[in-house]
């Protein structure tokens, strides 16, 4: 099968930071469904593995996570899906990835793809829309609370994580939402998707919350950039309130929470899937939930822009994209 690889990390505009290669194609497993793929999307995630990892010698390594595509086998264990499906996952930064013609998932984080959207469309979705539905519902757990009259400000709403995790609040909770983008594209891409108001994070936050007429927020989830905004975002957040991100800050001084009790909780969906833990088919479940959202209109997808077929050339211009931060939506390739 045809795949897109790296065999050490380098800097994208290496010639050989992503490379053409072939690959056999892979035998299910257990509880693996085996996908066609037909539509990808790139996430930060690509590009940190890529530059960072510590590979062996000459062994190749398939990145991406995001993908829609067919069921063409399925394990012995399989349960959920058949062969002809049309399935959406983000699969396990453990395993090769979906930069391939075919790809083994495991069922239990897999689950059937809208019906209303086109295969680049669906592909926007799964990672983004998995971290956004953790962070609010598993690490903050508005689920659990009365989120009437309280706020949540979303730095770098306008990526990927942001675009879906701004409409999940707005959808499923009463919070207010404040997102945070400094373009005045970006910014217009936020208050598109349902953002009760935008600010600037190019300038200190606790002041153009101010600005914005909030004199603190109760929650904030920083997407990026979270060493950056550290000391803006204590000063922003109401005493015991709630920090949460995903991004690899720099060090940062924790002991700064203490003086309002606030907590910190950290996000990876890659936890699930890595550690088999004893809810593991929770995405699979959270997928399938939001599927029937998108198909009943109250989700929409997260593309920005399709870059073409999946191949090493588009990849590395999807990378260099991906690093530049200033993408608006999801980076998406289709087809091989």
């Amino acid at each position: 099968m045809k795949a897109i690889a790296f065999t050490q990390s380098l800097s994208i505009d290496h010639p050989d930071a992503l490379q053409d290669i072939e690959l056999p194609t892979p035998t299910p497993e257990a509880h693996d469904i085996r996908v066609a793929v037909r539509a990808i999307s790139v996430n930060p995630v690509d590009a940190k593995v890529r530059s960072s990892a510590l590979l062996e010698a000459g062994e190749p390594r398939v990145l991406g996570y995001d993908a829609v595509g067919i069921v063409d086998a399925v394990g012995s264990a399989v349960s959920r899906f058949q062969p002809g499906d049309r399935v959406w996952y983000a699969g396990n930064v453990a395993r090769q990835g979906s930069n391939a013609e075919y790809q083994l998932v495991d069922e239990r984080i897999a689950s059937l793809a809208p019906k209303s959207l086109s295969d680049t469309q669906a592909a926007a979705l799964p990672l983004t829309a998995i971290t956004a539905w953790e962070l609010l519902f598993d690490r903050l757990e508005l689920g659990m609370r009365d989120t009437q009259d309280k706020s949540l400000l979303v730095i770098g709403a306008a990526g990927g994580v942001g675009s879906i995790l701004v409409q999940l609040a707005k959808q499923l909770t009463d919070i207010s939402v404040i997102g945070t983008a400094s373009r005045p594209e970006s910014q217009a891409w936020v208050t598109s998707l349902g953002a009760d108001a935008v600010i600037d994070h190019h300038q200190p936050i606790d002041q153009a919350l101010k600005a914005a007429g909030y004199e603190g927020v109760d929650m904030v989830i920083s997407l990026n950039q979270t060493d950056h905004h550290f000391d803006a975002i204590i000063k922003a957040l109401k005493p015991q309130g709630k920090l949460a991100l995903i991004d690899d800050p720099e060090l940062i001084d924790v002991r700064k929470l203490k003086m309002k009790s606030l907590s910190l909780h950290w996000e990876l969906m890659f936890t699930r899937p890595l550690f088999t833990t004893d809810d593991l088919a929770k995405q699979h479940d959270l997928l399938t939930e939001i599927a029937a959202m998108v198909d009943n209109g109250r989700l929409t997808t997260t593309l920005g822009e399709v870059l073409g077929p999946i191949n090493a050339e588009n990849l590395k211009r999807a990378h260099a994209l991906i690093e530049s931060n200033r993408t608006i939506g999801k980076l998406v390739l289709e087809g091989f």
